[in-house]
């Protein structure tokens, strides 16, 4: 009998929306594929889906919740006190690679190039506690690029501070390093490709991400090969660094804006559970080397553990 395979979707994150696009995308896959399928949309009633998990007992749960408390560690401790196998990432490489400052400094001790950052509050921006401009403003712990702002002069910051739109707490800032938007694939400790993001216009923010014409996607992307070879080197070391398995995504700024030096390649975050829409990279980088959605799916779940 083929196994029985839960794909979760949705949560209560700022990506539900995209989670729930990744999960029927999946779903269909999964069908497709022959395994007993099945989809939870995952709200903030947690007993209901243990009590689901319970009456239904899946083989193997293929998450595909995005953003906070889905792959931030916190689904994945509830399904290891169950014992039930799932897709991506365990449950400290997961809080760990949503943990961009953590995740930071864990990159720079396994030699791999990062970006200056700090954390800063509210009060350290009006205290011009910060760094040189440009920097960039972003939560520490979201993704899909919610709530990124570049600030290159004191009338965006000034913008900034009069819309501020984070809850308190305390925020990265980075050094905005300029030049292109690079993202590698991994899967299995093995680099799949390297695709450069184009945005139709200005950054690769979430409108971008996830608008049909919001950006263009080069792949391969058009660097020479010892380029490539580097950045391959610095995604599986990310992986591994975390502590990854299955399946990631590193992302990278390449500075190649000054023609007299060479280029510089900074690693900005790690995803550990990429989006597997229409528009998602990892699937077109994967397409490239003869690898369908379907095989990726199929992949995951054969490869699908949990931490006892």
């Amino acid at each position: 009998m083929s196994k029985k395979v839960l794909v979760i979707a949705g949560g209560i994150s700022s990506e539900k929306d995209i989670s729930l696009q990744s999960g029927k995308a999946a779903l269909e896959a999964v069908k497709r594929l022959g395994y007993q399928a099945s989809f939870y949309q995952l709200t903030d009633n947690i007993l209901d889906f243990v009590q689901y998990l319970k009456d239904n007992k899946p083989d193997v749960i293929v998450n595909m919740l995005h953003g906070r408390f889905g792959e931030d560690g916190n689904i994945q401790g509830l399904l290891n006190l169950m014992q039930i196998p799932y897709t991506h990432s365990g449950c400290l490489a997961s809080a760990l690679s949503m943990d961009k400052h953590t995740a930071k400094k864990l990159f720079k001790e396994a030699g791999i190039p990062v970006a200056t950052d700090k954390m800063v509050t509210l009060y350290d921006i009006r205290q011009n506690n910060t760094l040189p401009y440009p920097y960039v403003i972003k939560p520490n712990n979201e993704g899909s690029s919610v709530g990124v702002f570049i600030i290159e002069s004191e009338a965006d910051k000034d913008m900034l501070l009069k819309n501020w739109p984070f809850n308190g707490g305390t925020v990265m800032m980075e050094e905005y390093v300029r030049g292109r938007e690079m993202s590698v694939a991994v899967l299995n400790d093995q680099a799949l490709g390297i695709v450069e993001i184009v945005p139709a216009s200005g950054f690769f923010d979430f409108h971008n991400k996830y608008t049909t014409g919001g950006a263009r996607h080069l792949i391969p992307a058009p660097i020479d090969k010892a380029q490539e070879e580097l950045l391959k080197e610095y995604a599986v070391k990310a992986h591994r660094a975390l502590g990854c398995k299955g399946m990631s995504r590193t992302d990278f700024r390449f500075d190649d804006t000054n023609k007299s030096l060479p280029p510089r390649i900074v690693a900005l975050e790690l995803n550990s559970q990429p989006g597997m829409t229409a528009l998602s990279l990892v699937p077109d980088i994967a397409k490239n080397i003869g690898i369908s959605y379907d095989q990726l799916i199929q992949s995951l779940i054969e490869e699908a553990t949990c931490e006892k």
